[in-house]
């Protein structure tokens, strides 16, 4: 093969990847260019927008001056009218006085000439008398108002500078985090922020209102992962504080961020603020679950797979005529088998998936409707068979509630039981502090303490659960109450007492 056919299908090569790279720019500035022309249109179309919002604003503002214009011109005209009234009254009655004293004046000089005594006598005595009921003697002389109008002088040179002063409106600055403020406790997240300090921000238009976001994550230190948890909002807040409550905390951290809003437009977030957000959280361990116990999220419920009548507390409850129901189906037999781990028998248990093997450890519990039977409690992993029962071990402590033909409530562990006197909860708090050694059962509506434990737990520990015909759910991720610290301190005085 000569060298002028060798190189030919590597030009040929070369030249596909120089077109593909000519392609994959052309396709970059065929779409930079639809973006240019999007952006060409849409500032246009803001423009229009932001002109026409100026306009409205300068209407109101003319509107505004007119409106304070006429009700000024008003308060004038009326305070003209009123002095002209009272004026124009006392020029009524001067007019009147003054013509009346004329009269009495005329009066008096003719008396001076009359001759006879007794008629001079007379009208003199007469004149004595008007004289006294004269209204010019009554009328004061001085004009009851003054022409001065100086009340209603104005000086608007302030409100001129103002409107000289009038721009648009600034985005405000990021507020900042007050980091020491920032409270966890019961699921809580509670923090306070400063408002920026820009002076022309705040004479431009004061801040409306914040935007709250925050975001779960498992790292310390925030970062934009690829496929990032979205954030959570709280919009359009008062105050410089928020409370966040009915969290889970299925995350170690949460990281909160806050914007300032004015009117219009709303600022840059905050600098990210991580917050530690640790809680104990499990699921129901699917594979340990009895063949008979439905595994779906937060829930199990016991729902048994074609065998009723195996259960002793089931049978005479079931149509005992049926032949085929003391048989287990295929499917049954073959799930057992694959499951070499579940709990079976009579044993109708699942396991918490994650182990507990120091600190202090809260989870609750909700009986679902109809229940008979459960059990709950927690459990060495290790300890258990197949076909133990929570309560009948030395590696398992749990509470036992009844409703199957009378209510009743116990304490169990290795094989003893301990009646105890207490309406059954509907939401059990349990609480586990494995370095102490604390198992505790709360009945959290009424904020009781059902029964404490206490063991000297050496192996890993896990969340233990029977249902027996009904299901309960579980919550977790939650911290561990301070309403606790009580029940906690009360447990472990009462230790040292004993001890």
């Amino acid at each position: 093969m000569t060298l002028k056919a060798l190189g030919k299908p590597l030009f040929c090569e070369a030249l596909r990847r120089i077109i593909s790279t000519l392609a994959n720019k052309n396709e970059e500035l065929q779409n930079f260019l639809g973006t240019v022309d999007r952006t060409i249109i849409g500032l246009q179309d803001e423009s229009c927008k932001v002109t026409s919002e100026l306009e409205l604003e300068m209407e109101k503002l003319s509107s505004a001056l007119e409106e304070k214009g006429v009700e000024l011109r008003e308060a004038i005209v009326e305070e003209t009218q009123r002095k002209k009234l009272e004026l124009q009254k006392q020029l009524s009655d001067g007019k009147f006085a003054l013509l009346s004293c004329e009269e009495l004046l005329e009066f008096a000089n003719q008396t001076l000439s009359i001759s006879n005594e007794e008629e001079f006598l007379k009208a003199a005595k007469e004149i004595k008398e008007r004289v006294t009921m004269a209204p010019a003697f009554r009328l004061t002389t001085r004009p009851a108002v003054s022409e001065s109008m100086a009340k209603y002088s104005v000086d608007f040179s302030m409100e001129r500078s103002a409107l000289q002063r009038l721009h648009f409106l600034l985005v405000p600055k990021a507020p900042e985090i007050d980091i020491s403020s920032c409270i966890v406790c019961d699921n809580i997240i509670s923090f306070t922020w400063q408002p920026s300090n820009d002076a022309a921000c705040a004479t431009s238009r004061p801040t409306e209102c914040y935007d709250v976001e925050y975001q779960k994550t498992d790292v310390n230190g925030w970062q934009k992962p690829a496929g990032e948890t979205p954030w959570e909002k709280i919009c359009d807040i008062t105050d410089t504080k928020v409370t966040i409550s009915g969290l889970k905390f299925d995350t170690c951290f949460t990281v909160v961020r806050v914007r300032a809003k004015n009117k219009m437009a709303a600022g840059e977030f905050s600098e990210p603020v991580t917050i530690e957000t640790r809680a104990y959280n499990f699921s129901f361990d699917a594979t340990t679950a009895h063949v008979d116990l439905k595994v779906q999220g937060d829930t199990v419920t016991w729902e048994p797979q074609g065998v009723k009548s195996h259960d002793p507390r089931l049978k005479g409850k079931e149509n005992k005529s049926s032949s085929r129901s003391a048989t287990p189906s295929p499917n049954k037999t073959a799930a057992i088998r694959a499951g070499r781990d579940r709990f079976s028998g009579e044993s109708y248990t699942v396991l918490g998936d994650q182990d507990m093997i120091g600190g202090c450890h809260y989870w609750e519990v909700r009986p679902l409707a109809d229940w008979k039977s459960l059990t709950v409690g927690v459990a060495y992993r290790a300890s258990l068979g197949r076909f133990d029962q929570l309560g009948k071990s030395s590696g398992s402590w749990c509470l036992h509630a009844s409703q199957w033909l009378q209510s009743s409530l116990a304490a169990k562990h290795n094989n003893r039981s301990k009646a105890l006197d207490f309406l059954i909860p509907q939401r059990i708090g349990i609480c586990c502090d494995y370095d102490n050694g604390d198992l505790l059962f709360i009945d959290i509506d009424r904020l009781r303490l059902l029964h404490s434990f206490k063991a000297k737990f050496n192996q890993p520990l896990v969340p233990a659960f029977t249902v027996w015909y009904g299901g309960v759910s579980i919550a977790t991720g939650l911290q561990v109450p301070s309403f606790m610290e009580n029940f906690l301190s009360r447990t472990q005085s009462l230790t040292n007492l004993l001890q």
